[in-house]
């Protein structure tokens, strides 16, 4: 049997209103419209294939529930991958925060330490061992006096010239130093 294309007009004024009210509950009014006119659209692609028009009504609300639930899917995945991507994105804005990434403090934490290293090995022979003595083993003056043989004035001097030393060097990176030697103290 082959639905002409008055019937096809008829089932189309009857049944638009009630499958697009159908629709409207799956999605929304817009696309609820679509939805509709793509399942006639099918209708009469497959005009030619219609044994009995008995199955032309359900035909067509099981074509515009199937595709509002692909619609709905696919809104789905579309949000879902919105949300996916703000979040890879809020991550990637996160991870190279310098205020907040491991890596980048871990990497200027080695600039300054390789700098502030530089500068200490730059100062005269009894200067360095004496501040390396003091800073970085944590020892007293008089226990540097008591190691060196030589009076705790003289450990005093020292320190106060290699610190000058320093201060000049790296006065451009002062805070980056205060705050070495309160992360390594």
């Amino acid at each position: 049997m082959k639905l002409p294309e008055q019937r096809f007009r008829q089932i189309f004024r009857e049944q638009y209103p009630a499958l697009s009210f159908y629709a409207a509950r799956i999605v929304s009014d817009n696309e609820a419209e679509d939805v509709v006119q793509e399942a006639f659209m099918e209708l009469w692609k497959r005009k030619e294939d219609i044994e009995s028009e008995s199955h032309i009504k359900a035909f067509l609300y099981r074509t515009v529930y199937t595709r509002a639930l692909n619609l709905v899917k696919h809104r789905s995945v579309v949000n879902n991958y919105s949300e996916a991507a703000k979040k890879v994105e809020q991550f990637r804005l996160n991870y190279y925060n310098p205020e907040t990434n491991d890596v980048i403090s871990h990497i200027e934490s080695l600039e300054l330490r390789k700098h502030i290293n530089n500068a200490i090995a730059d100062l005269p022979e009894k200067c360095r061992e004496v501040f390396t003595l003091s800073y970085l083993h944590d020892r007293k003056n008089k226990e540097i006096a008591e190691q060196l043989g030589i009076s705790v004035r003289t450990v005093e001097v020292h320190i106060y010239k290699a610190l000058k030393i320093l201060r000049g060097k790296l006065k451009g990176s002062i805070y980056l130093i205060i705050t070495f030697f309160i992360i390594c103290h």
